[in-house]
């Protein structure tokens, strides 16, 4: 049985590696994800139930648009096994097709089963930034990124490492804001 860090870490490296087989030994088959977007710079579908569904929106879907995918939980990995996780994350990416670069902040809220595989039974992603930025910014940001602790970086870290790219500004002031 795995631990709740070792699933998320296992979640983030399916979505940000596209690597869709890892999903089963992270989700429930029944498992839900919601996705609460508070932007209209990138859309999900509200609500996806079960496995495959989910792995088609966060894996498949995803991975067709974007590459160079880095995704961070803003916190230490969760201590113990007992009951839901919530932290704030930070992801930087860019667009295939375009070039242009994305750099978002929100909030997972992780429910894990209490019985059996112990797996992910619900997932709630909120979206509350994701900055689109300029193809030339794709260096100073992916030399940040690819610099961070990863999966789990204090969101002083990725704050004090951050380029000075103006655009950024908004997800400095975010991070700042959820330091613990």
């Amino acid at each position: 049985m795995q631990t709740h860090s070792e699933m998320i870490r296992a979640y983030i490296r399916a979505k940000d590696e596209n690597r869709p087989h890892l999903m089963r030994r992270i989700f429930a088959e029944t498992a839900t994800l919601e996705m609460v977007v508070q932007t209209g710079t990138i859309s999900f579908p509200p609500i996806s139930r079960g496995v495959d569904t989910i792995t088609q929106v966060l894996v498949r879907d995803f991975g067709k648009t974007f590459e160079n995918v880095y995704t961070f939980c803003l916190t230490d990995a969760p201590s113990n096994d007992n009951g839901p996780f919530s932290c704030n994350w930070l992801v930087g990416m860019s667009e295939k097709e375009t070039g242009t670069v994305r750099v978002g902040c929100g909030r997972y809220d992780w429910i894990f089963q209490t019985g059996g595989a112990r797996l992910v039974e619900k997932l709630s992603i909120t979206i509350h930034l994701m900055l689109v930025l300029s193809g030339q910014d794709l260096r100073p940001v992916m030399d940040w990124l690819s610099k961070l602790p990863y999966p789990w970086c204090p969101a002083e870290k990725a704050a004090n490492g951050m380029p000075s790219v103006p655009d950024l500004k908004p997800a400095f002031d975010y991070i700042n804001r959820v330091r613990v």
